[in-house]
């Protein structure tokens, strides 16, 4: 009898907790890194990532293992050439003003990311899709230009999100989506303001509201968590992590991640348009070194590539300091008495002073004089990211195919170092349109020692961030931010 009744407590308490009405407020901070042009519409330059991961969904999403998902799709099916990919799309799901959800959204979507005046930077992500047809009401079907086996893996771009047909023009106000929360006030210098999608496809929202507050600076975002202001903060400086768990007053994630901060020189610009320069900056670090002195040894050495240290296609590269071959090749360039470098660093990633720091004392032995030049955070990715010939940045975690053509392709919008190599984009063509996986990869990796030997972009490690909570935070995933489930997400007092 003591059994059947303790089943009966469990399944009325499950009852109202899944009618529960959301309660609570949650508030974290976005780094305002895009300033003026801060925008939430997902494909823009200025899109804030913090607000439109919890307004809108993709077709595929990250799952908690980090491989592909259904969200707005339910199933998906290839061709045996990989150029026809077929998607059933969720039943009955509505969008924040009260529209339904078709394949006519998808199909909306994809066309205007395809579309080459749209100039978005997301655009590489998909180039190799052909074209987006509606099948049916809830099914859609995407032809490529060419055979591609990993495209689910790039679909869980954090940019990919589906919005209303005709939306363009407004969407970067008013965010509209099918996301667990919606826009009641968006103000990207202030507080934007997201109230709970009691309508959900995935259930209510236990959170009733999320702020989400712009704090260009570092420090003073961790002030503002300290004093009680956030309840998160990602990138918490390790050096604090003792201190907050013995504090008793604060939770600590570790997040393994394929995240990077790193420091990128433009190639199209003396010295660095020569290979040997930008060899030479590179032999001069010590890595290991690096990732102790910058973020505590919270992560894993890089060989400067972008693919992340659990990726597949993830070349395992040596890269020891070698200060007299450094040197040498500063000499064959034309440098026998080293060069002076000035590195563009802001407070918006709090790792960037002290990485310049460290790289100023390892680059010295080798002739390089570093001079560190501090600018202003608000709108450093408009005004000195892509603008400065040396700068510092930061990268969030991207599929091996995807970060290296976004990153590095001549064509790519978003080719901070200006890297413009026809032998490697023929090696990233080739290795998309590889059907078997080992050829696959290995071709990838191939690419990865190209960029080792060649590129402009210092990529010392790969993170693993620490994510700070208030102890009143319950049912936060912890992963990485494009996989939290922010439905599930609960505040008890």
């Amino acid at each position: 009898m003591r059994a059947v009744l303790s089943v009966v407590v469990s399944l009325l308490l499950s009852m109202n907790m899944a009618t529960a009405e959301p309660s609570g407020t949650f508030r974290h901070a976005h780094t305002l890194g895009f300033g003026s042009l801060s925008s939430l519409d997902p494909i823009s330059k200025g899109r804030v990532l913090q607000i439109t991961e919890k307004i809108m969904n993709r077709l595929v999403r990250p799952g908690l293992d980090g491989k592909p998902q259904p969200d707005l799709a339910t199933e998906w099916s290839v061709t045996d050439d990989a150029m026809y990919w077929t998607f059933k799309l969720r039943q009955d799901v509505r969008f924040h003003d009260g529209s339904a959800f078709d394949a006519d959204d998808v199909v909306y979507t994809f066309d205007r990311i395809l579309d080459p005046e749209m100039d978005s930077p997301v655009r590489s992500v998909i180039s190799m899709i052909k074209g987006v047809e509606a099948l049916d009401p809830m099914t859609v079907r995407l032809t490529l230009k060419h055979g591609y086996a990993d495209l689910p893996l790039q679909l869980m771009d954090a940019r990919l999100r589906i919005i209303p047909e005709g939306s363009g023009d407004t969407i970067g106000q008013t965010g509209i989506g099918t996301g667990p929360f919606k826009v009641q006030k968006f103000d990207a210098d202030g507080i934007t303001y997201l109230t709970a999608n009691t309508d959900y496809w995935e259930g209510p929202p236990k959170l009733d509201m999320i702020e989400v507050i712009g704090i260009p600076d570092a420090q003073a975002r961790l002030t503002a968590f300290l004093s009680g202001q956030l309840d998160m903060e990602r990138g918490i400086d390790p050096s604090l992590r003792r201190v907050l768990q013995n504090s008793g007053d604060y939770n600590v994630q570790d997040i393994p991640t394929g995240n990077w901060i790193g420091m990128v020189f433009r190639t199209d610009v003396a010295p660095y348009d020569d290979v040997r320069v930008r060899r030479a900056i590179r032999l001069a670090v010590d890595r290991a070194d690096l990732l102790k002195l910058a973020v505590g040894g919270n992560g894993i050495v890089s060989c400067d590539t972008p693919v992340g240290p659990n990726d597949q296609y993830r070349a395992d590269l040596d890269c020891p300091q070698d200060i007299e071959k450094a040197r040498a090749l500063l000499a064959e360039a034309g440098y026998p008495d080293g060069l002076e470098i000035e590195v563009n660093i802001a407070t918006l990633e709090p790792s960037w002073p002290s990485m310049a720091v460290a790289l100023q004392e390892q680059l010295a032995p080798a002739g390089i004089r570093v001079k560190i030049v501090k600018v202003a955070n608000d709108g450093y990715w408009s005004q000195v990211w892509m603008q400065k010939d040396a700068v510092g940045t930061a990268w969030g975690e991207r599929p091996a195919d995807q970060a290296l053509n976004e990153i590095f392709r001549s064509t790519a919008k978003w080719n901070e170092s200006y890297f413009k190599d026809p032998t490697f984009d023929a090696m990233l063509d080739i290795a998309s349109q590889e059907l078997d996986f080992y050829k696959r990869r290995a071709l990838y990796q191939g690419a990865q020692e190209y960029l080792f030997e060649n590129s402009g972009t210092l990529i010392p490690y790969h993170i693993t961030q620490l994510v700070g909570l208030s102890p009143r935070v319950h049912d936060l995933d912890a992963v990485k931010n494009d996989a939290v489930r922010w439905h599930l997400v609960r505040i008890e007092d």
